[in-house]
């Protein structure tokens, strides 16, 4: 949820490190800071910058104090232990006896009381709340002994209990930064067109690295690296030398840029035909399905596959329950959705032949990599992993998977990442159906050719923004909302109650809309509105009669319609119409009005958009 760069360089790196937290800023930004080592060849001290708020306000408190050093580390926290202060912001320092050490972590050390207890017996003295500070005097207590900082951070690292990604460095070695990783994303950035000569990198994202180099290499759980000017080294978590693969990242600098758009919500709403376009390059540049779209082993996997467990997190979750509705109806294959922070928490049963499905924009979700690795010590060892990031965890811990090609999504509040991983979905619901001989070849060929048209039909619901805009205008003033939806636009109309949620801090709660009467109902008045999906699908007809129920109770309506449901705007009642019905692919075409309606009721409340209250992207701790 936090975001780490270090850096070391024949060169001052304090406008690296800067950039590069603004890069991942998305993942925290409660508070920001750098350390750095000011002097070389082991005569040096370290210096600290940091402040409470955004990575602006650092970089105006570093350029203040005159900051510049050839070596360094900076973080951008969202808060987990110890409110949000000063002296809770990293990095930590750990500073006795002429010996200074300096550490950022991501994560959480879950022992971390057991071991600030053992510190402060020896002497240590804690000017934080944090978790983190236990890892800058365990770190300080064995270099004092005369171990090197690299040896140190292999020492500690094997006490420290929970998820971390760190990095480090000492007054010993002020040439020197070392990092290491488990449970949290860390990785190496190598500089001078990849020979790491001159200077290299340490970053949790690679969006942070783009500026100086393109060439990293991923590091496994449990490895160490260290990094200086002269190259760098890793070995894993035996301690044995690792050479981990250097890669080219095609991750385009443009694609983390606003552009013409005010927010990157906005961007990334926009985004959205091309990169379900991207997502579905594969699939509808073919003229026919085959399981190989998801990995060499799926076709005999998918063909013992009797069951399907999805386990997911917030907007994932969501995608995963559209998916229940498409695979029971066409595939014809019972689905189980779990919310994967209470799925390994509860006393699950172990299903024989059940494909394991894991869903994430990050690929790095604490929660959900733990739910997959109690799915497999049930002996469920069949997994896929649909997720946004080719070197994530997810996507290495599964044996199959399907990449969503969304790009970089910086918004906290997921858009293109959501309706790509729809996609990806409904790709997997036809390949099951069609290994199953249910999908018979007109009908394969017919949904082809809608997957092949929805870039398009995006492009055109995404017309409606100024009435949309419209609407916002009313919600500003609101505290409450009320989402409706029925069948597979259920989960729809949950995922635009969270959007609401997320950036305007509305309170909003969906239904189906066929509970309205056992409870919500209670809440209609003219103060709330009333948001409904209403495709014109088998279960309109229904769905009017409960728009009938809301008016009733003198609740304001707002619709998002499809062509030819001949529900008419009046008094009290808002209509979008969209486009003809879409079939199964409606809720694709569906949630991007609500998404729109969130980011601008947003904007007429004037909250942060881009960067909500007590949010982070990437949820990388339980």
């Amino acid at each position: 949820m936090c975001g780490i760069v270090g850096a070391v360089a024949h060169r001052n790196v304090v406008p690296i490190l800067i950039e590069g937290l603004k890069k991942l800023e998305y993942r925290g930004y409660d508070s920001a800071g750098i350390a750095l080592a000011e002097g070389r060849s082991g005569h040096g001290l370290l210096s600290r910058v940091r402040s409470v708020g955004r990575v602006a306000d650092l970089e105006t408190r570093a350029a203040e104090e005159g900051a510049d050093a050839h070596t360094g580390i900076a973080h951008t926290r969202w808060a987990t232990h110890g409110g949000v202060t000063e002296s809770n912001a990293h990095p930590h320092i750990s500073d006795r006896n002429r010996l200074q050490i300096c550490v950022v972590h991501n994560g959480i050390i879950e022992n971390h009381e057991s071991l600030r207890a053992e510190l402060k017996g020896k002497g240590y003295t804690f000017q934080s709340q944090t978790d983190t500070e236990v890892i800058a005097h365990l770190l300080h207590s064995v270099v004092a002994g005369g171990i090197a900082l690299f040896e140190a951070v292999q020492s500690v690292v094997k006490r420290l209990e929970g998820a971390y990604a760190i990095a480090a460095i000492s007054s010993q070695q002020p040439d020197t930064v070392v990092g290491s990783r488990r449970g949290s994303p860390l990785l190496l950035g190598v500089g001078q067109g990849g020979s790491g000569k001159g200077e290299n990198f340490l970053a949790s994202d690679t969006s942070a690295l783009l500026q100086v180099t393109r060439h990293v290499a991923y590091l496994e759980e449990g490895d160490v690296v260290q990094i200086g000017t002269d190259g760098y080294r890793i070995v894993d978590d035996q301690g044995q030398p690792a050479q981990r693969p250097i890669v080219e990242s095609q991750l385009s600098a443009d694609s983390i840029e606003l552009g013409p758009y005010a927010h990157y919500m906005q961007k990334e709403i926009f985004e959205q035909p091309g990169a379900i376009a991207n997502t579905l390059e594969m699939v509808t540049n073919a003229s026919s399905l085959s399981a190989g779209l998801f990995g060499s082993d799926a076709e005999p996997i998918f063909a013992r596959t009797k069951q399907l467990l999805i386990l997911a997190c917030g907007t994932s979750y969501h995608s995963g329950l559209v998916a229940k509705y498409w695979i029971e109806s066409i595939a014809r294959i019972p689905v189980a959705v779990e919310i994967a922070s209470e799925y390994r928490y509860r006393d699950s049963v172990e299903m024989a032949d059940t494909l394991v499905i894991t869903i994430s924009q990050s690929g790095e979700t604490a929660d959900t990599l733990a739910a997959l690795q109690h799915a497999k010590s049930l002996g469920m060892t069949d997994t896929l992993s649909i997720c946004n990031v080719p070197e994530s965890a997810l996507i290495r811990a599964s044996k199959l998977r399907f990449l969503t090609r969304a790009g970089p999504e910086i918004g906290v509040a997921s858009t293109k990442a959501f309706t790509t991983q729809l996609a990806a979905l409904f790709v997997l619901t036809l390949v099951l159906a069609k290994q199953r001989g249910i999908l018979t070849t007109d009908r394969e060929r017919e949904l082809l050719t809608a997957l092949r048209h929805l870039p398009a039909a995006l492009n055109r619901v995404l017309e409606c923004e100024p009435t949309v805009k419209d609407w916002a205008q009313l919600f500003a003033s609101k505290q409450n909302a009320l989402f409706l939806g029925r069948g597979m636009h259920f989960p729809i109309a949950m995922e635009g109650a969270l959007k609401l949620k997320e950036i305007t801090y509305i309170h909003a709660e969906a239904y189906a809309a066929g509970e309205l009467k056992h409870g919500p109902l209670a809440l209609v008045d003219a103060a709330m509105p009333v948001v409904v999906v209403a495709p014109n699908d088998s279960l309109i007809e229904k769905l009017k009669s409960n728009l009938q129920e809301v008016r009733a109770r003198g609740g304001e309506l707002f619709v998002f319609a499809d062509q030819d449901t001949h529900i008419e705007a009046g008094d009290g009642i808002h209509v979008i119409n969209l486009l003809d019905h879409a079939g199964p692919l409606s809720p694709i075409l569906h949630v991007l009005p609500l998404q729109l309606l969130s980011y601008h009721a947003a904007l007429a409340r004037g909250t942060d958009v881009d960067k909500p209250r007590n949010l982070a992207k990437s949820v990388t701790v339980e």
